[in-house]
């Protein structure tokens, strides 16, 4: 059993290892994996309740940035459909009394970057993701040792 847990815990810190050394790499997987997800949003209900999640909590949209929504059928600017050119309402700013308007990301793939800043979340949910890691590091330190500690 001694031996089991040790192969565990040095398999975790290589892993974490890699992973930190291959940034770039694990960065460009997880965008990959991402725009694989949103070319099925609608159909992996899994997948679209953590995405919503995700770009609610850390106000961000799509993987990379707002625009890689038009790898999905529905969103893409050809669709047909009221939400062609479109990102989801997750992607939107809300205000917190107000009634969510599900179509506030309406025709908003053909407009430039600067004219959206006030209307939808412009960065991309992983760069959101990784600079709250950032912002964090010492909570995730402090977790990684929980976990590393008992083993």
């Amino acid at each position: 059993f001694l031996y089991t847990l040790a192969v565990c815990l040095i398999l975790e810190l290589l892993g974490g290892i890699v992973a930190l050394l291959f940034r770039n790499r694990t960065v460009d997987l997880l965008n990959k994996n991402v725009r694989k997800g949103m070319v099925n949003y609608y159909d992996d209900l899994d997948f679209k309740n953590i995405m919503d999640f995700v770009q609610k909590k850390f106000k961000c949209c799509g993987g990379t940035e707002y625009s890689d929504w038009a790898v999905n059928m529905y969103h893409n600017c050809s669709a047909p459909g009221p939400l062609a050119c479109g990102v989801p309402y997750t992607c939107c700013y809300s205000q917190p009394n107000e009634v969510i308007n599900t179509l506030c990301g309406y025709k908003v793939l053909d407009k430039q970057r600067l004219d959206l800043i006030n209307i939808i979340y412009v960065r991309g949910c992983t760069d959101a993701v990784f600079i709250w890691l950032m912002d964090n590091y010492k909570i995730m330190a402090g977790l990684l040792l929980g976990i590393l500690l008992p083993q």
